[in-house]
C-alpha cells in the first residue's frame, strides 16, 4: 500500500496533444492514479473538435474519476440562466481548486498538474505543497528517461503531423 499516492491531472492541452498523437494511454505509463477534472472534461468534449470524440472514448473506456470543482457548478448554473459566463483559464482553476482540496487532507496525495500552454508555466499559479505543475514535453521526456516510452519526440512529431499546434517553448530551456 502507498502511504502518498500520486494523482495526475491533466489540462485541456496535453489531452489535445496527446489525442492528436493517439497516444492517450501514455498518461498510465507511471501507473499514478489519473483523474478528470469536470471543468477539463467539458473543455475537451463541449466542440466537435479533430480530438473530442478520441478523448470522450479513451476517458469511457478508461472509466476515470471525473473530480467535481465548484468552478464547473458555477459555470454551468451561469449557462442555466442565460449568462454568458467566461471561459478563459476555468479548466486551470478547477484543477487548482481540486489540488487545494487535496492539500486539506489528513493524508493529502502528491498532485500532479500537466500542462501544456506556455502561459500557464510563467503565471503565479499557486500549488500547495506536494503538487507539482509539469508541462506535456516534460512529462514525455520523464516516461522516456524511466524507459516506459521509447520516444517522447516521436510522440510529439505524431501529434504535430496530425495537425496539432505544439507548444515550442521547452521547459527547462534547452
Amino acid at each position: 500500500m502507498v502511504d502518498n499516492p500520486v494523482i495526475l491531472l491533466a489540462d485541456a492541452g496535453p489531452l489535445i496533444t496527446l489525442a492528436y498523437a493517439d497516444a492517450l494511454d501514455v498518461l498510465l505509463l507511471p501507473g499514478w492514479t489519473v483523474q478528470m477534472v469536470d471543468m477539463v472534461l467539458h473543455e475537451v468534449t463541449r466542440n466537435q473538435t479533430p480530438t473530442s470524440q478520441k478523448i470522450a472514448a479513451w476517458l469511457a473506456q478508461q472509466q476515470l474519476p471525473v473530480r467535481e470543482t465548484r468552478v464547473y457548478q458555477r459555470y454551468t448554473q451561469a449557462l442555466a440562466t442565460g449568462e454568458i459566463p467566461r471561459k478563459a483559464n476555468l479548466g486551470e482553476l478547477a484543477i487548482q481548486e481540486v489540488m487545494t482540496d487535496f492539500a486539506l487532507l489528513a493524508k493529502p496525495p502528491t498532485g500532479i498538474f500537466l500542462f501544456e500552454d506556455h502561459k500557464i508555466a510563467r503565471a503565479s499559479f499557486l500549488l500547495p505543497e506536494g503538487c507539482h505543475k509539469i508541462s506535456t514535453r516534460a512529462f514525455l521526456l520523464f516516461l522516456e528517461q524511466k524507459g516506459w516510452l521509447a520516444s517522447a519526440a516521436e510522440v510529439e512529431r505524431k501529434a504535430v503531423q496530425a495537425g496539432r499546434a505544439f507548444s515550442r517553448l521547452r521547459f527547462p530551456p534547452v
